[in-house]
């Protein structure tokens, strides 16, 4: 996203004369934080939200795909760069019947893009006749008995492909189990949120994840993003810490300063701001296989022609009432009138999204 704003305020013939800016929250990964903040921004208020439960390890990414996110009543302003998980199911289903595989097992995730997305494959499976031979949710806690129930489920069914909605943090338990049991013969079919993790392109994996099958985010290539993200620098505004935090961790060094110690133990070394990242392999720096990140870049730009085209407006021919224009003083609603979605759809389509 920066990168990309970047790129924009240095193109004399995008916006000309207008800079854009950002501001990054974390929402801890959670959607309802997400959209209580997308909803302020929207709105043109100031208001900062918090989650008092952002503590220990995210919970699973989200994503974009959730089919529940296409209802225009409840998200009008909310716009794709990535296909609904209703066309990554007759996606998968259509691969299946390619195969003739008509009795499968499934695993799903117990939140909104696992549910939606198992709901479509029951009906989608039910539609040409197939049968789904069980349908597990995945646990979220790591329980050793509700990992262990799920795995003597598959063991004991005699479905022999296995479709999983979920991201890598909750099948990593489950798939060291099935390792531990030596659970193999099965036909994995991934969804997207796992079908590229490298967690899984391992030697230990490989016996029983081989061959598995799945959907994945297009990939795409960012010219200028590798070197931009080599030349990142933290900076001293206490505002403005995750580079800091990053830095701190990627580096093994502090920002503070001071021979103090802590029960014991000597405090790290001082961080100075100018470690070489190039020394660095990280997943940070590799940009081999962008596929969420391509979609944010895709979707700066596509925001940024409809607010170019906004800007570029004629009287007479505007997209509100009267067939007025925004004036220069653009409000956020203004960005969201039903022209302005045919603008933005017509330069996704510019973008070859």
């Amino acid at each position: 996203m920066v990168f990309a704003i970047n790129e924009i305020n240095n193109n004399p013939n995008l916006l000309p004369n207008i800079t854009l800016g950002y501001r990054i929250y974390d929402n801890c990964l959670r959607l309802g934080v997400a959209f209580r903040g997308a909803t302020a921004l929207v709105s043109g208020t100031e208001e900062t939200f918090s989650d008092l439960n952002c503590k220990g390890p995210p919970p699973i990414s989200y994503y974009a795909t959730c089919s529940c996110l296409s209802d225009r009543k409840k998200y009008p302003s909310f716009f794709r760069t990535i296909p609904s998980d209703a066309f990554q199911v007759r996606a998968m289903v259509q691969i299946l019947r390619h195969f003739e595989w008509t009795w499968v097992g499934l695993l799903y995730s117990d939140n909104d893009y696992g549910i939606y997305a198992a709901q479509s494959f029951h009906q989608e499976m039910q539609r040409f006749g197939h049968c789904v031979a069980f349908s597990e949710i995945l646990p979220h806690d790591n329980n050793p008995r509700d990992i262990q129930r799920v795995t003597g489920v598959i063991h004991a069914s005699t479905a022999r492909v296995v479709v999983v909605f979920s991201a890598s943090s909750l099948l990593i338990p489950l798939m060291d189990e099935a390792m531990l049991q030596n659970m193999t013969g099965r036909q994995w079919f991934a969804s997207e949120a796992w079908a590229t993790s490298p967690v899984f392109r391992t030697p230990r994996f490989l016996p029983f994840l081989g061959g598995t099958l799945g959907i994945a985010i297009r990939r795409g290539e960012i010219e200028g993003l590798h070197d931009f993200l080599l030349h990142l620098r933290p900076n001293n505004d206490q505002r403005n810490n995750i580079v800091r935090i990053f830095w701190e961790n990627m580096f093994g060094c502090s920002f503070e300063t001071g021979d103090k110690e802590t029960e014991g133990e000597q405090v790290k070394k001082v961080c100075t701001g100018q470690e070489d990242l190039s020394t660095t392999n990280s997943p940070y720096t590799d940009v081999s296989g962008l596929r969420a990140s391509y979609n944010v870049y895709k979707a700066v730009y596509a925001l940024a022609h409809a607010l170019h085209d906004l800007m570029q407006c004629e009287d007479g021919r505007g997209p509100f009432s009267g067939n007025s224009c925004a004036d220069t003083n653009l409000k956020p609603w203004q960005v969201r009138p039903t022209d302005i979605v045919h603008i933005f759809s017509r330069h996704i389509d510019e973008l070859n999204i």
